[in-house]
């Protein structure tokens, strides 16, 4: 995100995808949910994990 979270962390990973998204905060493990145009408008780069 462009902004940090509270914590510090910048870094998020991805629970739900839809009309909606669901994020967790990978420093505290805080949960979100918002809209899915509000989060991409904010989203400024995604990183994919390869398994």
């Amino acid at each position: 995100m462009k902004k940090a979270h509270p914590c510090g962390s910048r870094e998020w990973a991805v629970l739900r995808v839809g009309a909606d998204f669901k994020l967790r905060c990978l420093g505290c493990g805080h949960e979100v949910m918002g809209a899915r145009s509000k989060f991409e408008k904010n989203i400024k780069q995604v990183r994919r994990n390869e398994e």
